[in-house]
């Protein structure tokens, strides 16, 4: 912080009672978590698409699930803070990092916590996660559950659950 920085917030912290002091500081840390939340977010669905990918290349087993299959997926938040995708064609997983213009399922969840929550959960059950306002799928919802069984397999061969 600059001196004159500096000077003005000690002014201001003096002249204002506590609480709203206290407020203020809340309302900067609230921001800071939700940014904090939506790169970390992106970054974890990046690094699981990544991986997917990477298991597609390296496994001929986990190969098999996705012969003969061709989709594009969008993932992405109702406030643009997360977008990522995959392309599946010719037996192969393309990491798509940003908007995704043609895609046969997009899933949009409602924030970067209704995404990690899906992605997190055990049984990620993508109805009840409708149900619950998290998510809206516009699409084929076959992809998403497509999708849903490639992840808990890698994750099981992987033995991270």
């Amino acid at each position: 912080m600059t001196r004159i920085k500096h000077f003005f917030t000690r002014l201001l912290a003096a002249l204002l009672p506590e609480r709203l002091c206290l407020r203020l500081m809340r309302k900067q840390i609230e921001d800071l978590r939700r940014a904090l939340e939506g790169f970390l977010t992106d970054k974890f669905l990046e690094v699981l698409l990544g991986g997917m990918s990477l298991a597609f290349l390296l496994l001929r087993s986990f190969r098999r699930n996705i012969n003969g299959f061709e989709g594009a997926y969008l993932f992405r938040t109702a406030d643009g803070q997360v977008a990522a995708g995959a392309r599946f064609e010719n037996g192969r997983m393309q990491v798509v990092t940003h908007d995704v213009p043609a895609y046969d399922v997009a899933v949009t969840f409602k924030d970067p916590a209704a995404l990690r929550r899906f992605l997190f959960s055990r049984d990620q059950d993508i109805l009840a996660s409708i149900l619950a306002n998290d998510v809206s799928v516009d699409g084929n919802l076959n992809y998403i559950y497509k999708f849903g069984f490639l992840a808990r397999a890698l994750v099981s061969r992987l033995g991270v659950a």
